[in-house]
């Protein structure tokens, strides 16, 4: 599968408009590059919205679960740098889940992504679950423009750490369908045709979407 771990961290938050040039660079040169570092964790990739909110949507694919509950990463966590410590208070409206990664579909990473949030209704997770691992995931990859397709789901609420007592308390993720491939239009146009509506009649609740383009990646090798 494309994905390189069996569990990820997904963020999805605003920078206010004066630091957004400066929250690149320390992403970029300090922040994923620490990450990285971190035994476990994979790969880091920031996403830039195209279409919808918030402008950011962050992947860390980790190897495990556990590898966002070690000892290391919270380390890192409660013990910001002073660059860090400079730029959390710019964070605005953070979302931050600690996911099982549920399926995973297709081949490689596109440069444009669909990312749907939603939450399951009480008793729906099951048949949701199915629903999108039978009739949506399995199918998507082999359509003109779309290359790979992942389903999340929150496994556990992050600890109240440092890092998020500077930006302010994270509010939870959810469950997350992840789309990726190489044509805007496709991708752009996908949401219309599944429908939200669809995704409600099937157990999702609180449904939203963005569209998102590749900004900046890093893997465990390159550090």
């Amino acid at each position: 599968m494309p994905l390189l771990g069996a569990a990820a961290l997904l963020l999805s938050f605003d920078i206010a408009e004066e630091a957004i040039a400066e929250h690149d660079r320390w992403h970029t040169h300090e922040h994923l590059r620490e990450r990285l570092s971190i035994p476990g964790f994979a790969r880091g990739t920031r996403w830039v919205a195209l279409r919808g909110q918030p402008r950011y949507f962050v992947m860390y694919e980790v190897e495990a679960l556990a590898t966002l509950t070690s000892q290391a990463y919270l380390e890192r966590l409660n013990n910001p740098t002073p660059w860090t410590a400079q730029i959390m208070p710019h964070y605005r409206g953070m979302t931050r889940g600690l996911c099982s990664v549920t399926g995973s579909s297709g081949f490689g990473t596109g440069h444009v992504g669909l990312l749907v949030r939603f939450t399951p209704r009480e008793g729906a997770a099951a048949a949701l679950r199915e629903w999108l691992l039978r009739d949506v995931l399995a199918q998507l990859p082999s359509r003109p423009g779309i290359g790979g397709a992942h389903l999340f789901e929150s496994a556990q609420a992050p600890p109240m750490t440092a890092e998020q007592r500077i930006r302010g308390a994270d509010a939870g993720f959810g469950w997350a369908l992840f789309v990726t491939g190489y044509d805007r239009d496709a991708l752009a146009g996908l949401m219309s045709e599944l429908g939200k509506a669809r995704f409600e009649e099937h157990g999702a609740s609180g449904v939203v979407e963005a569209v998102y383009r590749f900004d900046y990646s890093l893997t465990d090798r390159e550090v």
